[in-house]
C-alpha cells in the first residue's frame, strides 16, 4: 500500500499541522495497513521511508558536535546551491555535474562528492539510493529556511568550532559585556571572535555604554532650592540614568552647561556618575542571523523529537532478541519481519 506523506513548509506552521501531528497520523495509517508483503512497505510506502530517514537522523544527532558539523555544512555556497538543486529532483552525480557546469562551475565529479555531497550526508541533508542524491525531508525544510540566507559562509568562518555563532545567540537574548561573553563563550580567542563579527557587521560595540552615566539619587529634591535650568535638568534625567550628550539633548542646552548643572546637582547629592562598562549589541544583519539560528534549532527540536519516537524498540523485539535456543540467522530473519510488520 502506497502512502503519501507531505511535509508541511516551516512558514505555515499556524495553517498546518505540526510534523508531530502528521507522523501520529502516520503511525496509525500504518496500523490499519494491511500490505501483501513487508517488501510492499520497503519499496513504495512514503511513510515507511521517512520513518526510516528519521532513524538515521536521530543518531546522528546524539553528536554532541552534530549542531557544529551542521552549521559547517551550511557555511559554503555551493553546498546551499545543491541542496536547492536536490530538493528538487533526484540527480546522478553525472546529471549533477552538469547542471553545475551551466551555472557555471566546474567541478570534477570526486570534488562534488567528497566536497559537497558528503558534508551533507553526514548531518543528514541528503541521501543516495540507487545512485542518485536527493534531499532529506530535513534538508527540504532547512533549505526553505536558509535559502534567503545564501551569504552565511562569507559572514561567519567555514571551518570553526561555531564560537561566533554562539556569540550571536548569546547577544540576541541581550547586549553583553565582555566579561559576561568571556564566562558564556568558553574560548581564549574570544577576542579575535568578536573582532571577525565586528568586521562582518554583526556586531558592534554600544558606544553609549562607554560614556559616564548620570542618575538620581534617593534624596528629595524639595529639601534644596534649584533654579529653573536646574530643576530641569533634573527631571530629564529618567530612572536607568543618561549620558551627558543625551540630557543636553533633552534639556535644550550646551553640553557644557550641562556639565555645569550636573556638578551643581552632584553638590546638593541629588544626581551622582557612575560609569557602565562597554557592552557588545547585534547589528541589524546580526540579528536576521540570530533569527536564522534560533529557527533552524527548533527546526532540529522539532525532527529529533519526532525521530526519537520511531527510535524505541518495542518489548516484543527485545524478547525476541533475548529468546535462548535460536540460530543466529533464525534470529536475525524473525527479527526482521517483526519490526517492518510493526511500523
Amino acid at each position: 500500500m502506497k502512502t503519501q506523506l507531505h511535509l508541511r513548509p516551516l512558514q505555515a506552521v499556524q495553517e498546518k499541522p505540526s510534523l508531530a501531528d502528521m507522523l501520529e497520523r502516520a503511525k496509525e495509517t500504518c496500523e490499519y495497513c494491511r500490505p501483501l508483503t513487508p517488501i510492499t512497505c520497503v519499496t513504495r510506502c512514503n511513510v515507511w521511508k521517512l520513518k526510516n530517514e528519521l532513524r538515521r537522523l536521530c543518531k546522528k544527532t546524539k553528536n554532541p558536535n552534530f549542531m557544529t558539523k551542521l552549521l559547517n555544512a551550511l557555511k559554503n555556497r555551493r553546498r546551499l546551491q545543491i541542496l536547492e538543486i536536490l530538493s528538487n529532483r533526484r540527480y546522478s552525480i553525472v546529471r549533477l555535474q552538469q547542471r553545475l557546469k551551466k551555472l557555471g562551475y566546474y567541478h570534477s565529479r570526486r570534488t562534488i562528492a567528497d566536497e559537497y555531497i558528503n558534508p551533507l550526508i553526514e548531518v543528514g541533508l541528503v541521501e543516495e539510493n540507487y545512485n542518485k542524491y536527493h534531499t532529506t525531508s530535513f534538508g527540504c525544510e532547512l533549505n526553505e529556511l536558509i535559502r534567503d540566507f545564501q551569504e552565511i559562509g562569507d559572514l561567519l568562518p567555514p571551518h570553526s568550532e561555531c564560537y561566533e555563532e554562539k556569540t550571536i545567540e548569546a547577544l540576541f537574548e541581550s547586549p553583553k559585556t565582555y566579561e559576561e561573553l568571556k564566562f558564556l563563550i568558553l574560548t581564549e580567542s574570544l577576542s579575535r571572535v568578536l573582532k571577525r563579527l565586528q568586521e562582518a557587521n554583526l556586531i558592534t560595540k554600544d558606544n553609549e555604554n562607554s560614556y559616564i552615566f548620570y542618575l538620581k539619587t534617593k534624596r528629595n529634591p524639595q529639601q534644596e532650592k534649584l533654579s529653573p535650568t536646574e530643576k530641569r535638568v533634573y527631571e530629564d534625567i529618567p530612572e536607568e540614568g543618561i549620558s551627558a550628550k543625551k540630557l543636553a539633548n533633552r534639556a535644550n542646552i550646551s553640553l557644557r552647561r550641562t556639565y555645569k548643572y550636573l556638578r551643581k546637582l552632584r553638590g546638593k547629592k541629588l544626581s551622582f556618575k557612575r560609569k557602565r562598562p562597554r557592552t557588545y549589541v547585534l547589528t541589524s544583519e546580526g540579528r536576521q542571523i540570530a533569527k536564522l539560528l534560533e529557527k533552524m534549532h527548533v527546526l532540529l527540536t522539532e525532527f529529533a523529537q519526532a525521530a526519537a519516537g520511531f527510535t524505541r524498540k518495542p518489548p516484543e523485539v527485545n524478547q525476541q532478541i533475548l529468546v535462548p535456543g535460536i540460530p543466529k540467522k533464525g534470529r536475525e530473519r524473525s527479527l526482521q519481519i517483526l519490526v517492518k510488520s510493526n511500523v
